[in-house]
């Protein structure tokens, strides 16, 4: 086997070394051998219509849940937990239903990832109470003893800017988001609204995103809007602007949804 392995590996190593000799031959080959990778990445998505799932009835981010991804992401949490259940058993069991491409199409930039140091939060709304994300957040280890997660206590102090929402929410809609005018016009309402709910405010985020969009004081304080509100608010919308992905069967409710656009 060794020899048999070495008649073929000395002929391919005299012609790269030849090939290596002459700039125009290497040039051409590395072209060769990358466009070899580039369509292997690129074919599938020529079948993108029929292999992502619909999902007609998803709604997009809050101006505060949209700035909590934007601390989500600011604070790197997203180097130790994941954002992807995969189709394994024993990942279905743990986290639930495996993420299905539609439940991110909002998400710019998406947060799948494939590194744990914590466990995946696809569907950690609602897993949790406020006070448990609150307490996790500014003292882990007081919450999970063996967490080596860094504390983020500041949050509770920093008040949340929105001046940006507006401009922030504009710019995702030129990359698809779905945001309406009176979405853009009124982020900032909307994001103090949203921690507020005996206000008139509260009543016109849910008029704008829904019934079922969660209007409560997050972080406890309900003196000011600050980051841990939206980082809270954040969490517990994930795997939550859906319901797509619990269906038992997705190929199943793919074909309803389709069905009844």
């Amino acid at each position: 086997m060794i020899r048999w392995l070495k008649k073929l590996y000395y002929p391919i190593q005299a012609g790269h070394y030849r090939l290596e000799r002459h700039s125009m031959g290497l040039a051409l080959g590395i072209v060769a051998a990358a466009s070899v990778g580039g369509l292997v990445e690129i074919a599938p998505l020529f079948t993108i219509d029929e292999t992502v799932e619909s999902a007609p009835e998803m709604r997009v981010y809050t101006p505060l849940e949209q700035a909590g991804r934007d601390i989500y992401v600011r604070e790197g949490c997203y180097l130790c937990h994941s954002q992807m259940i995969r189709t394994l058993a024993d990942e279905v069991d743990r986290y639930g239903p495996y993420s299905l491409a539609v439940e991110s199409q909002y998400d710019h930039p998406m947060l799948w990832g494939s590194k744990r140091t914590g466990p995946d939060l696809a569907r950690l709304g609602g897993k949790y109470s406020d006070d448990w994300h609150v307490a996790h957040l500014i003292d882990p280890r007081a919450v999970v003893p063996d967490s080596v997660m860094p504390h983020y206590a500041f949050l509770a102090d920093a008040q949340l800017e929105i001046a940006s929402l507006p401009a922030r929410l504009a710019a995702l809609r030129k990359v698809g988001v779905p945001y309406t005018d009176a979405m853009i016009e009124a982020a900032e309402q909307d994001a103090l609204g949203q921690a507020r709910p005996d206000t008139d405010r509260a009543d016109a985020v849910m008029e704008r995103y829904g019934e079922d969009t969660q209007v409560r004081n997050f972080d406890g304080d309900s003196g000011r809007l600050t980051e841990m509100d939206a980082l809270v608010a954040y969490l517990q919308i994930l795997g939550r602007l859906t319901d797509v992905a619990h269906a038992t069967d997705p190929a199943t409710i793919k074909a309803g949804l389709e069905a009844a656009q």
